[in-house]
């Protein structure tokens, strides 16, 4: 009984072993470092570098508000529509789209950073496909091409929540 009861003593003493507090400590700094990855995950959008080819696309369902200025990255965008036909103004440059018909926007290059460090940079060219409006919201679909592969889930991180997309 005496043995047994000094081994209790014993491990009530120690408390918890060290390798567990070192295991808590090193998941509390990834834990950390994950979190200040993603809140400080930007994009800037610049002019595209010459000759990109675009072997990577991703497909999206997408809802834009109407008359309501969205940004992504530092693009602003807004669209009005009027029975089959959309305005579309990017930047200040308008265009004009009717139902069904597809339309390739210009060349951009983009550059994701976290912690401040450049982590992709790759062009990409979006092509929309307007598909009508419904309850205030423009839809589309939505093709963006890149030069280099990127994560879905940094393209979808990067979309305001005013903007509805889901991959197709």
């Amino acid at each position: 009984m005496d043995g047994s009861s000094s081994e209790i003593s014993r491990t009530a003493k120690s408390g918890t072993p060290a390798w567990v507090k070192i295991v808590i400590g090193i998941v509390l700094v990834a834990i950390i470092l994950v979190a200040a990855a993603i809140l400080t995950l930007t994009v800037t959008v610049q002019p595209p570098v010459d000759g990109a080819d675009y072997p990577y696309s991703a497909n999206y369902a997408v809802s834009l508000p109407e008359g309501q200025q969205v940004t992504v990255g530092n693009e602003v965008i807004s669209v009005l529509s009027y029975q089959n036909e959309l305005v579309t103004d990017v930047n200040g440059v308008r265009e004009k789209l009717i139902l069904g018909e597809s339309r390739q926007l210009s060349e951009r290059g983009a550059k994701i950073t976290t912690l401040g460090i450049p982590v992709i940079q790759t062009n990409f060219q979006i092509s929309l496909r307007y598909r009508g409006e419904q309850n205030n919201r423009a839809y589309f679909t939505m093709t963006i091409r890149t030069q280099r592969q990127v994560p879905e889930c940094v393209l979808n991180g990067l979309l305001p929540s005013t903007i509805a997309a889901r991959p197709l």
